[in-house]
């Protein structure tokens, strides 16, 4: 598990991506109340299979496409209907345990990736490895598709999801001498930059992520190889803390963003000359401070000694006790192909997890507009795309207990051996040890 991680990221890309999606099985079933298909997808009695398809929040908004994609779908397969429901964000996790405590599973469900790797660890999920042909894999960039792969078994296959943008202001990025033509590639050239504007306009160079993915980012042991122990409590993380107390202490970067509207404000008020962020962020400078959206660049996030950007996914998965798991297998399959999510890209404003989508000329070209460009300059970041709940079942509280080690060593001024020994130990209580 690697990769870079921002509070902002997390903030930031959960609103570019519309909340929810599909889910679950409310099939046909026989005189003794279980559902039974044939392998041509007709129950024993020559009905259609029904494959029940729960979306999180999409409805009306998403209406012409899913009503589209399902009927093409039913087209190509008139033994099976899809039933499509749609639950408020707040209410479908609980509807689905419920549902699977009382044997009526859904088949086909909308989870991130974080929850797919909780329920997958618990034998809750079919196992895509054990389903899909090697050609069918192949369609998704592996990065992603990777992300909910544990112990050899991958729980979801992945559908829509986000990537970090670097948006610089332009006026105060040029008055600092540097060229905005050529931004920072990598965390180094970002360090620089922000050094050399804050010492030519006065500014902070940019905002600071005090994540525990950052040190993911520059590729620093997190974990044990078995992901069992945590492990990031050695010289080089002290290292690479040591490095960002210095940048705050040179003012470089500010101290006081762990919150999302004050990261909005500090840019807006031209306060910062660079913020890591995604195609939300435009809207909210947008209506902020017109005058600094007019003066906006938007180009690829610089990455660190690892190499790759961390994205926020949405997965399908396929519950275990399914009755129609071959069927369900297929349409998820369906939904989550380089045709269909092109198409909900387009509509959705999102990015697909596919290698083929990613190659049309939608991600490839556009209008010159901020907007347009940002969602060229984060489609190209795909191939360089992971998840970081990657192979770990309690990945959201050993985030959380890492970030507060930072956020307490950044902002309190906490003894750095100190915090990171507290953090380990509480990792391993997490994991079990």
């Amino acid at each position: 598990m690697k990769g870079t991680g921002r509070r902002l990221i997390s903030l930031l890309l959960a609103s570019i991506m519309i909340v929810g999606l599909l889910a679950a099985c409310g099939s046909k079933t026989s005189d003794d109340g279980k559902a039974a298909s044939n392998a041509d997808g007709e129950g024993k009695t020559g009905e259609k299979v029904t494959v029940e398809f729960w979306t999180i929040s999409l409805q009306p908004t998403f209406n012409d496409y899913f009503n589209k994609l399902i009927a093409d779908y039913e087209s190509e397969n008139p033994n099976i209907k899809i039933d499509w429901k749609d639950y408020p964000y707040d209410a479908v996790l609980n509807k689905l345990m419920t549902n699977i405590a009382a044997e009526e599973a859904p088949d086909v469900v909308n989870l991130n990736t974080e929850l797919a790797n909780q329920m997958g660890t618990k034998n809750a999920l079919v196992d895509f490895n054990q389903e899909l042909t090697p050609e069918q894999k192949e369609a998704y960039f592996q990065g992603i598709y990777s992300s909910t792969e544990i112990d050899g078994k991958a729980y979801a296959l992945p559908w829509y999801t986000g990537l970090p943008i670097l948006f610089l202001n332009k006026d105060l990025v040029e008055k600092a001498g540097l060229d905005p033509n050529n931004p920072p590639a990598t965390r180094e050239d970002l360090m620089q930059w922000g050094r050399q504007i804050k010492e030519k306009t006065g500014v902070y160079g940019y905002i600071f992520s005090m994540e525990a993915r950052s040190l993911l980012e520059e590729n620093l042991q997190f974990l044990t190889e078995d992901y069992k122990k945590a492990a990031f409590n050695t010289p080089e993380v002290e290292e690479y803390i040591q490095e960002n107390l210095a940048l705050l202490e040179e003012g470089v970067i500010p101290k006081d963003i762990i919150n999302y509207d004050k990261q909005v404000q500090y840019f807006a008020s031209e306060q910062v000359a660079m913020s890591l962020s995604s195609s939300p962020f435009i809207n909210k400078i947008k209506t902020a401070a017109p005058d600094v959206y007019e003066k906006m660049l938007a180009v690829p996030s610089p990455v660190g000694e690892a190499g790759i950007r961390y994205s926020n996914t949405m997965n399908l998965v396929v519950p275990a006790t399914t009755s129609h798991k071959k069927e369900a297998v297929d349409f998820a399959v369906y939904v989550t192909n380089a045709t269909n999510q092109l198409e909900f890209s387009k509509v959705a404003n999102t990015l697909p997890s596919t290698v083929e989508s990613a190659k049309d000329p939608f991600f490839s070209e556009n209008d010159g507009t901020l907007e347009g460009v940002a969602k060229t300059v984060s489609a190209v970041s795909l191939d360089k795309a992971q998840d970081f709940y990657i192979g770990i079942e309690s990945a959201n509280d050993v985030n959380h207990a890492v970030t507060k080690a930072l956020e307490n060593i950044y902002l309190n001024d906490a003894d750095v051996k100190e915090e990171l020994a507290a953090a380990e130990q509480e990792v391993n209580k997490i994991l079990g040890n």
